[in-house]
């Protein structure tokens, strides 16, 4: 019944204050305050079960005031009880707003040292069971991947403005394989606005994932073709999902296709 009253004009926007249904199906629907979010742990977290996985980690670089890291908590949490499957959530902060640009890779015409600063107690005071990891991400990321028992990682919301954070915020790769999924759900948040940013691959955070892409032959993070085509309703966000491929991870080639279904013959749109 849901599914038909979509087509009512103004019926998504109800829906999305009152937010009934199903994990899954809000999920296909973007009912959600941020549907990027629950897009790539829903994701995520289905790749994890279909490869017998208890458990993995989400997180957010770039927390700032905290609403987004709430957000995934959240999300977390409904997507955890759906799928049964426990799941982590952490934020990697500076805590004292963002440090002095680097250089015009970092594109200081649109952001400069002390934008987003956060209030840690106010924001603990929100959080329920996110761990709020604080200091500069080089070096807090290798802290975490070498933790023992570490849940690995399946999404990772990238949304710390500069081309130098960013690219230090990759080493959250670097770790063993176990420390994350084969294929990891990434959202960029500044690859889109704000427009006089005037984004491409050789500033910010497109820069980075050029890099990235250039100096490991095995890893690449790369834009998910078409996604805008496999939703029920495009969205802005369907170009701002990316994959963190790791082609040597064990598990990588391991069939992840629901039983019954061989993709073979759709039928025709």
């Amino acid at each position: 019944m849901i599914r038909h009253l979509t087509r009512i004009p103004g019926a998504r926007r109800l829906w999305s204050k009152f937010p009934i249904g199903s994990v899954s199906l809000r999920t296909e629907y973007d009912i959600w305050d941020r549907p990027h979010y629950a897009y790539g742990v829903y994701k995520s977290a289905q790749l994890a079960r279909n490869l017998k996985l208890q458990e993995i980690s989400v997180i957010e670089f770039g927390v700032a005031g905290g609403n987004g890291l709430v957000a995934l908590e959240r999300i977390a949490e409904q997507v955890s009880q759906h799928l049964n499957i426990k799941i982590s959530t952490f934020g990697f902060d500076t805590g004292q707003g963002m440090p002095p640009p680097t250089d015009y890779r970092d594109l200081p015409h649109v952001w400069q040292a002390g934008f987003y600063s956060m209030d840690q107690n106010k924001l603990r005071s929100r959080l329920r069971t996110a761990e709020l990891v604080l200091g500069n991400v080089a070096d807090t990321t290798s802290e975490l991947t070498t933790r023992s028992n570490f849940p690995p990682i399946a999404f990772v919301a990238f949304d710390l403005d500069y081309y130098s954070s960013t690219k230090s915020a990759f080493g959250i790769f670097a770790g063993p394989s176990s420390s994350r999924l084969p294929r990891v759900h990434c959202y960029f948040d500044d690859i889109v606005w704000p427009e006089h940013a005037c984004h491409n691959e050789y500033t910010g955070e497109l820069c980075a994932i050029r890099e990235f892409n250039d100096e490991n032959e095995s890893q690449k993070i790369s834009k998910i073709p078409n996604l805008a085509w496999m939703r029920k309703y495009p969205a802005r966000w369907n170009e701002q999902i990316y994959i963190h491929h790791d082609f040597d991870h064990p598990s990588y080639c391991q069939l992840v296709t629901p039983p019954g279904d061989t993709y073979r013959e759709r039928p025709l749109q």
